[in-house]
């Protein structure tokens, strides 16, 4: 797709979804290749988020707003939000219900792919969020191989690894990550997890039975949480999913369609 109308594309979309737009200066650094400075955050601060589950109705404005903000390559995501339907039997013409899941970097606070960084690239800031020093990536794919939650990938323009960082830029000019900001079921909350007066704090501690992480046998001590998630899903959602995935209530898959 020519560049102008991959623009035009963007543009449109960031209309209908209601998703935030970026300052025209930032838009004009991206066009000639400058990326903010990386910070290391606040030492104070330890940020996660929480996707209630069952307000998310998988509209993919979050989507839309994070490759608005963040100028990912066409077809590469930061965060998606995967759909699947869970039948009560195994046969494909058996009534199923739909289930959409977020799926983004879990800034963990032991991330797996920090070990396996050759250069030291990747990085975790003081606050917690994982970010990548595009500067020292070498593009060696160690990192996108070792996170369990299939939320890297290399970026096909800057030829470095690429995640979700909760817009930390945003957060460090006192606003909302995009994702955050354009959600109309207001699914996803994003704060400190140190403050104990914070909204993210106050949820977690009032929903505490019913929270859920992806992947706990990794041991990776994820910061994203879910409420509103079956068992079913905690370990059994694999990496490069499929936009559409028919499963038994136990979790096992049936059919996909990409």
């Amino acid at each position: 797709m020519e560049p102008s109308k991959r623009r035009l594309l963007s543009g449109i979309a960031a209309i209908t979804a209601g998703a935030a737009l970026i300052p025209v200066t930032q838009v004009h650094a991206q066009s000639q290749g400058a990326r903010p400075a990386i910070g290391r955050g606040d030492p104070g601060k330890r940020y996660g988020m929480l996707i209630d589950l069952r307000r998310c109705v998988g509209c993919q404005a979050c989507t839309v707003a994070c490759t608005i903000e963040n100028q990912p390559p066409l077809g590469q995501f930061r965060t998606t939000v995967s759909q699947y339907e869970v039948s009560e039997v195994a046969a494909l013409d058996a009534p199923a219900s739909l289930f959409m899941l977020p799926r983004l970097c879990n800034h963990c606070a032991e991330p797996a792919c920090l070990d396996v960084c050759p250069t030291g690239a990747t990085f975790q800031r003081d606050d917690g969020i994982v970010v990548v020093n595009n500067d020292w990536c070498v593009a060696c794919g160690y990192c996108v191989q070792a996170c369990p939650y299939d939320a890297r990938f290399i970026n096909h323009e800057t030829h470095a690894a690429d995640k979700c960082t909760f817009c930390a830029h945003r957060l460090e000019a006192g606003l909302l990550p995009a994702c955050v900001e354009s959600c109309v079921g207001e699914a996803r909350i994003i704060g400190d997890l140190n403050d104990p007066k914070s909204q993210i704090s106050r949820l977690l501690r009032e929903h505490e039975p019913a929270l859920k992480v992806l992947k706990p046998e990794a041991h990776t001590q994820p910061r994203v949480f879910y409420l509103g998630m079956d068992e079913a899903f905690v370990s059994k959602i694999d990496g490069n999913p499929a936009l559409r995935t028919l499963l038994t209530d136990d979790g096992k898959e049936i059919a996909h369609d990409h």
